[in-house]
């Protein structure tokens, strides 16, 4: 009898549990479905990244000057800009056709230095990946205390800071020197009328302090530099240190930038997609830049 009672019993637990499953499997879809739906409620709305593109969320401006007749070069690269037509009209079949040919130096006009140009074994125009080439803008002004021989010191980018914060890893660093305003008259932008390798020692214009290229390389993560000037080192210099420096650490650089007058000191985006040329040591940029609303 003993056995049979405590058979009994698990008998009837057993009936029991299988009595209440059904609700107990409903009480954990009641569980799971509030639960999504709170999760629901509480996720935020994803960007809506087309307002980036359709000017409702801010506007594109161009920091590129155009390339053609008057484009301005080192001395050294004296062909300079050419562009040679192959066609241009009306065709046999009835439409408009027009082709050109163009050649060009690397290194002249708005254009990229990838980290080979001045540091061996680095990247080539086409290895520089994309997050090398966009991000975060910030805008260093020293047209105040600018002259044709100046360099740009540690000083003034930590002045920045004091007011914008750190430069911001992954960013990329434009230096407004306000030389672009001279673009139109190469004599004044260069600091000589002189062309080939004598005219090297006469340029003056300004550029990054070795000291000031080699604490952006070692103390801070930006990706790029940029200036409104033919180098990034200053006229006068003879050794290009600051390209040294920032290019062994694959930091890339962008010369001849235009129109950084237009830019806020932060809070805009830069992208500069160059002439992607398989082992080159730079080419012709198209660089522009994003700048919120408000």
């Amino acid at each position: 009898m003993r056995t049979l009672k405590v058979r009994t019993l698990k008998k009837r637990q057993s009936g029991r549990t299988r009595r209440e499953l059904p609700a107990a499997k409903f009480r954990r879809a009641l569980t799971a479905l509030l639960f999504f739906a709170l999760a629901a409620c509480t996720e935020p709305e994803p960007p809506d990244y087309g307002a980036v593109f359709d000017g409702s969320a801010g506007r594109w401006i161009d920091l590129t000057h155009a390339f053609g007749p008057s484009t301005v070069y080192w001395p050294t690269d004296t062909a300079g800009f050419q562009l040679e037509e192959l066609a241009y009209g009306p065709t046999e079949g009835g439409w408009f056709y027009s082709s050109y040919a163009f050649s060009s130096a690397e290194h002249g006009g708005t254009h990229l230095d990838a980290p080979i140009h001045f540091a061996e074994g680095r990247l080539t125009t086409d290895e520089i990946p994309l997050s090398g080439l966009i991000g975060p803008a910030a805008v260093v002004d020293v047209t105040e205390q600018v002259h044709p021989d100046y360099l740009v010191t540690v000083d003034d980018l930590t002045a920045w800071e004091a007011v914008h914060g750190p430069l911001p890893d992954g960013g990329i660093l434009l230096l407004r020197t306000g030389w672009a305003e001279r673009w139109d008259d190469p004599t004044a932008y260069l600091g000589t009328d002189e062309v080939g390798p004598d005219a090297v020692a006469q340029l003056h214009f300004p550029g990054f302090s070795p000291d000031a290229a080699g604490w952006l390389a070692a103390e801070r993560g930006i990706v790029a530099v940029g200036i409104d000037t033919p180098s990034i080192d200053y006229g006068r210099s003879a050794d290009f240190a600051a390209h040294v420096a920032l290019y062994s650490e694959n930091i890339a650089g962008f010369e001849n930038v235009a129109n950084l007058d237009l830019l806020p000191q932060a809070g805009a985006y830069v992208v500069a997609l160059p002439m992607k040329i398989e082992g080159g040591s730079g080419g012709p940029l198209r660089i522009v830049a994003f700048v919120p609303s408000g």
